[in-house]
Formats: C-alpha cells, sequence, structure tokens
C-alpha cells in the first residue's frame, strides 16, 4: 500500500535510505553518506513529496517527488526485488504524473532498473547536484 508520509515517518525513512545507499552506492565513500545523512533528514526531507510503501505497517521503501521530477527512491535491502520499486514507480508515472530521475552513472543497479522502467538517458551531468564528481544521467520516461 503507498500512502502520504509525514515528519512521524522520518526517521523510519532515512533508515532506509541509509540502508538502501550503503547497499547500492559502493563508490560512495562512508564518509560522503555521513555528511549526506543529516541533509536528506533535516533538509531534503521538507523539500520534496514523500510516499511511503508499506506492508503490515512496516514501510519497506519510499519515494520523494518535486513537481516534475522523481528525487529519490530508495527500498530497505531485504525488500528488493519484490516490485516494490515497481510500483512506486507506477504510482509517481500515473498519479502524480512524473516522468522524470536522475540517476548516479556509477550506480548500475539503479541505472538499469529505470531502464527496465521505460525510462531513457536524455542527458548527463559531470557532477552531482552537491556539485561532487558523480556524474548524473538525467532520465526520462
Amino acid at each position: 500500500m503507498i500512502l502520504n508520509a509525514n515528519e512521524n515517518d522520518h526517521a523510519e525513512l532515512i533508515e532506509i535510505w541509509e540502508s538502501s545507499v550503503r547497499a547500492t552506492h559502493d563508490f560512495l565513500p562512508s564518509s560522503a553518506i555521513d555528511e549526506l545523512k543529516p541533509l536528506i533528514l533535516n533538509q531534503y526531507f521538507q523539500h520534496v513529496r514523500l510516499d511511503k510503501y508499506m506492508i503490515n505497517d512496516k514501510i519497506l521503501g519510499f519515494l520523494g517527488t518535486s513537481s516534475d521530477n522523481i528525487e529519490m527512491l530508495f527500498i530497505h535491502p531485504e525488500a528488493r526485488g519484490k516490485g516494490i520499486g515497481r510500483a512506486l514507480i507506477d504510482f509517481a508515472t500515473t498519479q502524480l504524473h512524473i516522468h522524470k530521475v536522475d540517476v548516479n552513472e556509477q550506480n548500475p543497479q539503479a541505472v538499469g532498473f529505470y531502464l527496465k522502467m521505460g525510462f531513457q538517458v536524455v542527458a548527463r551531468s559531470a557532477l552531482d547536484g552537491q556539485g561532487q564528481p558523480y556524474p548524473l544521467l538525467h532520465m526520462q520516461k
């Protein structure tokens, strides 16, 4: 079930974010993840719409969107491969009418997932949103 998330969910969402990033973003040093974590929790969560995917009152994944872009999509590592990401993408595209996402080029699992979901690379940036040398692929469906 996909529901709107609120501030009471933030602690659980940031745990999912961290475990997912540590499992999939092996190009990021641990120190970078440690630096990003408070920014995600205290700033980024405030600037996106957050929707959570729940089963049996437990959050297993979440989606953060802006008006026209998927800003974040993270699934708990133990829940990957169960269709949660697909459900969140379907929700973003059909319910929110969002068809764009930026993906770290160095995260082949994410790139492959979005390609499988029907997104195509339309542009590339050499730097990420924080100005760091982690190239982004701008994808659109």
